[in-house]
């Protein structure tokens, strides 16, 4: 279980796939149902459009193209956001992810979600999660034209939100992008070990690391930020 020293934790800033949502939606949807629609539409076999397609998100991965339904829709003559429909019954909260921020909340501290994902695919996840109903701001990093990779994108989001990166927990499961905001100054992070419920979880030690927020609970409850 995670030791994070909570009382100095005033401000709590949250990825959402894979941090708050169960990341089975997007992996399903890019690793399998995107290559079998480009597969119908181009009449080319399966493995070859799957394997045109992972080459192509090497090339971008990090990019703001990468998360760019814009990008994509152009890029394969495809509604991307009507295909994500196809499987939307996917779409799904983790187990964990209301208690933990309900005690966020309780403990009176502000609840920021950072994600990268496009506004079209954050909007579809709240329309299917309510997510917005527990966070104070919702926040698409397309916003900046740049992705929590990049340095440039955590400076114009603490000129937007004002927050004190030595009193700022930050969670995620990319420890790429963990990384990114420890460079920039963020105190406290903390990587989620488990991020896609039909995988088995990872083995994290560079970072704290927690499969199931329902363990630190107590923790988040009973050490209030001091002012």
């Amino acid at each position: 279980m995670p030791f994070l020293p909570w009382k100095e934790i005033k401000t709590v800033l949250l990825d959402m796939d894979g941090t708050l949502l169960d990341l089975h939606f997007d992996n399903h949807f890019w690793l399998e149902h995107l290559p079998q629609k480009l597969a119908e539409k181009t009449g080319q076999s399966l493995a070859v459009c799957r394997a045109d397609m992972l080459a192509h998100y090497e090339r971008v991965s990090g990019k703001i193209e990468w998360y760019c339904l814009d990008y994509w829709a152009k890029y394969l003559d495809m509604d991307i956001v009507a295909a994500k429909r196809d499987i939307e019954h996917l779409i799904a909260m983790r187990d964990d992810t209301l208690p933990f921020l309900d005690a966020l909340h309780e403990s009176g501290r502000e609840v920021v979600l950072v994600t990268n994902a496009h506004p079209g695919s954050l909007s579809l996840k709240v329309e299917h999660t309510q997510l917005d109903a527990h966070i104070d701001t919702l926040i698409s990093t397309h916003e900046f034209g740049v992705t929590k990779e990049s340095q440039d994108l955590w400076r114009a989001l603490q000129q937007r939100l004002g927050f004190d990166p030595a009193t700022t927990l930050f969670v995620d499961d990319s420890l790429t992008i963990l990384e990114a905001a420890k460079t920039f100054g963020i105190k406290h992070l903390l990587a989620v070990s488990n991020p896609d419920s039909k995988q088995p979880a990872r083995e994290i030690t560079t970072f704290p690391a927690v499969t199931d927020y329902r363990d630190i609970l107590d923790d988040i409850r009973n050490n209030p930020p001091t002012n």
